[in-house]
């Protein structure tokens, strides 16, 4: 790496609220920390913003954070104004996920509310866990168009006998042909490494042609720094950065580090790295004060290339194997989705992928028999359900053709034949309530499956506030309200002084 040669500019794409959060606070990040950031990532020099605007945020939100997640989004429309903003799917993907369908005029309206509101600008579309290019992205496209969207296509990375280099520069030639604004290379698991991306990386800037092509990866295996900078070496000009505590650990690469890296071997960053930093210091205290992990580097595993289980399902794995005393056979477990993963062909170690190969591995650990349980998914799987990039054409046949005679399979043909019948909007209203129920209503009563939880939610009053300055005043009047000792603290700062007297305390806490 040559630093005494100017190489243009790097663009960077904030991943701080989204993926960030995901990695490393299973999705906890707050109302309050966003509004009280969200302004300074605006005027940080960020290419784009990722915003937490997928339903499964929807989710936590209300279940977890007792958050308004519409009254996120609108927060989130007013405060990052001169950025795009993006999140995952953004234009028609299902409410609900896999294996709970959503009548597709709820998932137009979703993506349509979004960009209505302002929230997102980008929609950033799958291309190979499935059958996407053939049946997902000729209609996801125009959708997104139509919406005024830009639209991002990613790569899913992984490693297989299958997955060459060969294999990605194809599927980076069919998505050419939908003209998006971008294609980028998605390394969901960490796992690409210097020399992988020297073969890999030409082929698909070559098949991709005149669209440009980003790079998304994790610090899994510790190497996406490198990789980051060897990308740029290798033309690549935007890439995926978080703002720390939300970067490293299972997150993407620290937006601090490789723009100063970057900078070292002769490119531009832009990015304000002084508003940065001032930034994770910010959300550093927002950490300490509520619990919250600090991304930080991880060691390299080599096991982590063999099972490729992603970081945070191996997380529920080992919770929902502690719910049956078996936590102690966490290693068997691993060891066993290598062995499934190879009998299905392959799939990619993304959702919900990896989460069926986890499963299925548990259950064979658990009964001391391969197979002799069998999850409805894999089953689906072996019928083709999910596409040929799913990799069932290379599964194991014996196998394949055990599944498929199985009473089970019948059945799951006879369901998935049904599919899910479209209907109305005011039809929706009359299942989800009321037939005068706003749009974002009967949405967010579709995404919970009812109303018992977003009453609770909205039972629980207002998002908590954070301080933009920081720690300082508005932490320490909290934390007075919550005990009766101290009747006033005095805060100097120079010549100027405030005193704060605790009411608590002189009311003896009423």
């Amino acid at each position: 790496m040559n630093g005494t040669t100017e190489h243009g500019e790097v663009r960077f794409i904030d991943t701080t609220f989204r993926d960030g959060s995901q990695s490393l606070w299973a999705m906890g990040i707050r109302h309050g920390m966003m509004e009280a950031l969200g302004g300074d990532l605006d005027r940080a020099g960020f290419d784009v913003i990722e915003v937490p605007a997928n339903p499964i945020f929807f989710k936590k939100m209300v279940r977890d954070l007792k958050e308004d997640p519409w009254e996120t989004m609108r927060m989130l429309a007013r405060t990052i104004t001169r950025t795009p903003t993006t999140c995952m799917g953004g234009a028609g993907g299902s409410l609900n996920g896999f294996g709970t369908p959503t009548p597709p005029v709820l998932n137009r309206l979703y993506s349509r509310r979004l960009a209505e509101i302002g929230v997102i600008n980008r929609a950033q579309l799958m291309a190979n866990t499935g059958d996407q290019i053939t049946r997902m992205l000729p209609t996801a496209v125009p959708f997104a168009r139509e919406l005024g969207l830009r639209v991002a296509i990613a790569v899913a990375y992984t490693i297989s006998p299958r997955h060459t280099d060969a294999h990605f520069a194809e599927t980076t030639r069919q998505c050419r042909q939908f003209r998006p604004d971008s294609i980028y290379l998605k390394d969901q698991g960490g796992l690409l490494t210097v020399d992988r991306l020297r073969t890999l990386l030409p082929a698909m800037l070559e098949a991709a042609g005149d669209i440009p092509v980003e790079l998304h990866s994790h610090c899994t295996t510790g190497l996406a720094p490198l990789v980051y900078l060897e990308a740029l070496e290798l033309g690549v000009r935007t890439v995926h950065c978080g703002v720390p505590p939300l970067a490293n650990g299972s997150a993407q690469p620290s937006v601090l580090e490789v723009a100063r890296n970057a900078r070292l071997m002769g490119f531009t960053p832009l990015v304000d790295e002084e508003l940065l930093a001032s930034v994770s210091q910010r959300l550093a205290g927002f950490a300490a004060a509520d619990g919250l992990p600090v991304g930080a580097p991880l060691p390299h595993d080599l096991d982590h290339y063999r099972h490729q289980i992603p970081g945070g399902v191996i997380s529920n794995l080992r919770f929902q194997l502690a719910e049956i005393r078996m936590e102690h056979r966490l290693a068997e477990v691993l060891e066993e989705c290598v062995q499934v993963r190879a009998d299905l062909g392959y799939p990619i170690m993304i959702t919900p992928y990896s989460q069926y190969v986890a499963t299925q591995a548990a259950l064979n650990v658990a009964s001391g028999q391969r197979y002799g349980v069998v999850i409805d998914e894999l089953i689906r799987l072996a019928r083709g359900f999910y596409g040929e990039d799913s990799g069932y054409t290379w599964m194991d046949q014996n196998l394949r053709d055990r599944f498929l005679s199985l009473p089970r399979a019948r059945e799951l043909e006879e369901l998935d034949r049904r599919g899910v019948d479209d209907m109305t909007l005011e039809q929706a209203r009359q299942v989800y309530g009321a037939p005068g129920i706003s749009d974002d209503e009967l949405l967010l009563r579709a995404i919970m499956q009812g109303t018992s939880e977003i009453d609770t939610m909205r039972a629980a009053g207002p998002p908590r506030r954070y301080s933009s300055a920081g720690i300082p005043l508005l932490t320490l009047v909290e934390r007075l309200r919550e005990t009766s000792a101290i009747r006033y603290v005095r805060v100097q700062r120079g010549n100027d002084s405030v005193l704060v007297g605790n009411r608590a305390a002189t009311t003896g806490g009423s």
